[in-house]
């Protein structure tokens, strides 16, 4: 019999957005977080550099808004990167007084303040961070608080399978009341209700082979709210991070941005400094720019891999600056503070996803979503660095505070009606789930990934058409399982994706094009919207 359950509020996803918004809503509500494994194994566990937020009195929310906007490559939100950046220092002190250990410094006057590091694309000193390990400590933190919350009911090893509405009910107002998950450790489908759904379940990087997140970004949630009718924008800006470790076995760890922002150098095998050809700020470009690069010379070489250098540094500041760093890359053999690192860019983060207003509100009623599966407008064509965990804790902040304005005035959900497998049987070609991932990623990285053309991206959008009638066939016929879940989900996100490729007839930020390897600057920057069952680019709609 499948299990049911009723809340007021199911957050899926347990990262940063999904733990600290769990946390500001736990004293006022009945609250149910949702993971797909371990409670900790997410993205924000591997976020290495840190938190943006103006602290240092020679900066300034002004700067921060500017240097956002230039990485954005003028297609941010101006309002939405203003919103964000006026509300971090606010996030930070919160975070801190949940107990997360940020790193600090002495000053003059015998106090103590945050310590400030710099990373690409930042004029000033803004990144607040844990020494290298900023995610893990923020993660931890938030865990340990969640798990001592006697009003949080923590879903672990359960996937979503999808969004339950009031249509898909046969009702005629339309909201979302709940999903059905499935229970990892059982093989169980249940049916969990709830008045709001908020989605906190990260970005979709695990579409592309090589990827710095962890095997659970499959870009559910961004699939399950265009299945339940929500628009979807700009998802041809994908952004690679220029600087995973490249090791057989290192799998997908990335070298944090701070090394860089430290004074580490980029080199070619012959040991010479290339970045001056492509940018005047060098290693301190944006990601786009430099993981540009560093894929050209690659191409140019036909070398595996370039290199990161910070060597000249003092093995004392290298041994406190990038403690965790230092120590992954000795176990692989590497040591940072006599040599350089071999590096290779990797699928890092999400710029676009479901588009949502400044408190989370997605198209559907009931239904939010937050952090890197929401479309903000704040990253516009690329994410400055560190600006991701601040967006996850802002915006969290916002959504939690409408959703406590609207309880009182919300009904609970109807009855949900049992997960239905009256005509599926177990399936015996489990070999297709497998040949079908492998395909699907494989192609997204050749024909959509850091360079993109026409003819490659017309291959890419023929290949997963034909993958999506496969998975609906194999998903429509046998039992599923979290394989079966996040290739069906990954599949989506790769015609989505692929969609807005296409759409986007110039080169900008993260989106680059030989056939238009310019910017349009003929026309207003737009951005990519998606309609369920339409889809054009579109103008910039007042109030997102």
């Amino acid at each position: 019999m499948t299990g049911h359950f009723a809340f007021d509020v199911l957050i899926i996803g347990s990262g940063a957005a999904g733990l600290s918004l769990a946390l500001r809503l736990a004293e006022h509500a009945k609250v149910a977080v949702l993971a797909k494994g371990p409670l900790s194994e997410g993205s924000t566990n591997y976020a290495q550099g840190g938190v943006s937020a103006v602290f240092d009195a020679a900066d300034s929310i002004e700067s921060h808004i500017q240097d956002t906007l230039i990485a954005g490559a003028d297609l941010c939100h101006e309002g939405a990167v203003r919103f964000t950046v006026e509300h971090g220092p606010a996030s930070i002190r919160w975070l801190s007084e949940q107990g997360v250990p940020f790193t600090l410094e002495a000053r003059d006057d015998g106090s103590r303040e945050y310590h400030l590091t710099r990373e690409g694309g930042h004029s000033h000193r803004r990144v607040v961070h844990a020494a290298d390990a900023t995610g893990r400590a923020i993660q931890t933190t938030l865990e340990e608080r969640a798990r001592a919350c006697p009003t949080l009911r923590l879903f672990e090893n359960h996937v979503a399978v999808d969004l339950v509405t009031t249509r898909k009910l046969g009702l005629t107002d339309n909201r979302c009341v709940g999903a059905y998950v499935l229970d990892r450790d059982s093989g169980r489908i249940e049916v969990i209700a709830a008045r709001f759904v908020i989605l906190a379940s990260g970005g979709a990087s695990r579409v592309y082979l090589y990827s710095s997140n962890p095997d659970g970004s499959t870009g559910d949630g961004i699939a399950m709210a265009w299945r339940a009718g929500c628009r979807i924008a700009n998802m041809e800006f994908m952004q690679f991070h220029p600087t995973c470790l490249y090791h057989p076995a290192a799998k997908s760890f990335l070298i944090t941005e701070a090394v860089r922002g430290e004074g580490g150098h980029l080199l070619l095998p012959d040991g010479t400094r290339f970045m001056e050809r492509f940018d005047p700020r060098l290693e301190l470009a944006p990601r786009d720019i430099v993981a540009r690069a560093i894929d050209h010379e690659m191409k140019r070489l036909g070398v595996p891999c370039l290199y990161l250098d910070i060597s000249h540094k003092p093995a004392a500041f290298i041994e406190e600056h990038f403690p965790n760093v230092l120590a992954t890359c000795l176990d692989y053999g590497f040591d940072m503070r006599r040599e350089p690192l071999p590096i290779v860019p990797a699928a890092h983060y999400t710029c676009g996803g479901v588009m949502t207003d400044f408190a989370g509100h997605t198209d559907l009623p009931g239904l939010y979503a937050v952090g890197e599966v929401a479309f903000t407008g704040l990253h516009g064509a690329n994410r400055m660095a560190s600006n991701s965990l601040l967006e996850c804790l802002v915006f969290a902040a916002s959504a939690g505070q409408d959703i406590l304005t609207r309880l009182a005035d919300v009904p609970p959900p109807p009855p949900l009606p049992d997960w239905d497998e009256s005509r599926v049987t177990d399936s015996d070609e489990e070999v297709v789930v497998s040949h079908n991932w492998l395909e699907l990623r494989r192609f997204m990285w050749d024909y959509v990934g850091i360079v993109r053309t026409d003819k490659r991206l017309a291959r890419a959008r023929h290949r997963v058409e034909l993958l999506l009638r496969e998975i609906d066939e194999y998903y429509g016929h046998f039992r599923i399982s979290a394989d079966v879940i996040e290739l069906r989900n990954l599949a989506q996100v790769a015609e989505l994706i692929i969609r807005c490729a296409l759409a986007r007839q110039e080169s900008r930020g993260l989106h680059y094009t030989l056939d238009y390897p310019e910017t349009d600057t003929a026309h207003p920057p737009r951005d990519t919207v998606l309609v369920p069952g339409n889809w054009a680019l579109a103008e910039r709609m007042p109030g997102w």
